[in-house]
């Protein structure tokens, strides 16, 4: 597992008497990088002199709402210049707190617009502070032109996530969603869509469980990395790869893999990515937004060989399932599958497939006796509860090609053990009219959230 810590204070004095050691502890637990924050102006002298002791430490200069009132035009210029340092990624941490007021509230403003200003003319992304300012914050963010950036230790409601998200910023998470009491935090961090999640420690602050009580180190950050996974369905290891892939792209930090993966973990799943073609060009779909899923390249350059996706596998039986799902139809390459999925099957494990539904269309003929015996269950993304909703969502290359999906569904009752029907929760779609046609069927009904995906 690797993580990227996106906001801590290493030069805090909290450090003193162990930081090497502290530092060290963060690489051996997975760290690939660590972000220290400036907070104010000798916070951020300090923070530039461990981005030169440690190769794998990057800062964010800026002035604290806290200290938004010793923001004169020397420091600002300060800041500036420092912003021209490759180990500076970011303007902050800046915004405002209005449960402290340490500083007074049109100080505060006026700072946090000028460190916008600032991240606008450098082209940084803005680390944001809010505290019981909800509605100032989203209204000068709103104003400013930013779209890029975090709301870091995120604390406020849904609503403030939401519109923050609609800007362009991500949403950090810190070792409060650790804490049971966390309700309202526990139900956000469910929601946040994969590309806008960012995980922190804002240590020597906020020590996640079962640690809490103590002084708050960037290690720590695997505990809030389970939680997050736990709430979200999925694995420590799946949170720590999209939220290193969506800091590295926000902050412009380390090497993101341009080649597209064959086989990708997820969960306890494997995925093997065998084609990026489709029949249809489905205007949810999320290829044409992304390369990524959970992390993982999927855009590929070319397709793989059978023998290339059975070394890809390793050992079928260490998975829950194999599945035949990644950037495009994988029935299109119809004997590649059945010939990888008989080597699965052969060697203990299980097999699913996950399909638009045309490949009876593709292939003129009903394929789908020629994989009874090598899978175990198919998934048929049916989208749409009738032909003209299906034609708008999904504009498939075929005429009648709603026809051709219900039919396939049909005919894969017949040989395949386990079938289910997946609907998008898109504008348009009827969904309880979508689990009628799949209890019609005698077949499993999933509803897919639009900005869900893996």
């Amino acid at each position: 597992m690797s993580f990227i810590d996106t906001h801590c204070h290493l030069e805090m004095k909290q450090f003193d008497r162990d930081r090497d050691e502290m530092i060290s502890r963060a690489k051996d637990a997975g760290l690939e990088a660590l972000v220290t924050i400036g907070s104010d102006h000798q916070s951020n002298i300090d923070a530039l002199k461990l981005t030169r002791e440690h190769d794998f430490v990057y800062t964010s200069v800026g002035i604290h709402p806290h200290d938004a009132k010793d923001l004169s035009d020397d420091i600002l210029e300060q800041l500036r210049h420092w912003t021209n340092d490759e180990k500076v990624v970011a303007v902050g941490e800046t915004g405002l707190d209005y449960y402290y007021d340490n500083s007074p509230r049109d100080i505060q403003r006026d700072a946090f617009i000028k460190h916008l200003d600032l991240a606008k003319e450098t082209g940084l992304p803005v680390v944001v502070h809010s505290r019981d300012a909800k509605e100032d914050t989203l209204s000068i963010l709103s104003s400013s032109g930013i779209s890029k950036g975090v709301l870091h230790c995120f604390s406020g409601d849904r609503e403030m996530a939401e519109k923050a998200m609609m800007i362009g910023l991500h949403i950090s998470i810190a070792g409060p969603v650790t804490f049971k009491k966390a309700l309202e935090l526990r139900d956000i961090v469910k929601m946040i869509p994969d590309d806008h999640l960012l995980i922190e420690t804002d240590a020597p602050y906020l020590t996640p469980v079962p640690h809490r009580g103590k002084r708050n180190e960037p290690s720590y950050i695997v505990h809030t990395a389970k939680a997050i996974a736990e709430l979200r369905g999925v694995t420590t290891e799946d949170i720590g790869r999209l939220t290193t892939l969506n800091a590295k792209r926000l902050f412009g930090i380390g090497l993101i893999t341009e080649a597209g993966e064959i086989a990708y973990k997820i969960r306890n799943s494997l995925y093997l990515n065998i084609t990026n073609r489709c029949t249809n060009r489905c205007s949810f779909c999320v290829r044409t937004q992304s390369d990524f899923v959970k992390g993982h390249n999927l855009r590929l350059t070319r397709e793989p060989s059978s023998d290339e996706l059975i070394k890809a596998i390793g050992d079928p039986s260490a998975f829950k399932e194999v599945v035949f799902c990644g950037y495009g139809e994988p029935l299109i390459r119809l004997e590649t599958v059945k010939e990888v999925a008989r080597w699965i099957k052969d060697n203990s494990g299980k097999v699913r497939i996950n399909t638009n539904g045309h490949a009876n269309l593709i292939h003129k003929r009903n394929i789908l006796p020629e994989l009874k015996h090598h899978v175990d269950s198919m998934s048929i993304s049916l989208d749409a509860q009738d032909a003209e909703t299906y034609e708008k969502l999904c504009l498939p290359v075929y005429d009648d090609a709603f026809k051709g999906v219900m039919d396939f569904i049909i005919e894969a009752r017949k040989h395949i053990p386990s079938v289910q029907l997946t609907v998008v929760e898109a504008e348009g779609v009827d969904l309880d009219k979508c689990k009628e046609i799949a209890d019609s069927a005698g077949v499993g009904f999933r509803i897919r959230k639009m900005d869900v995906v893996g």
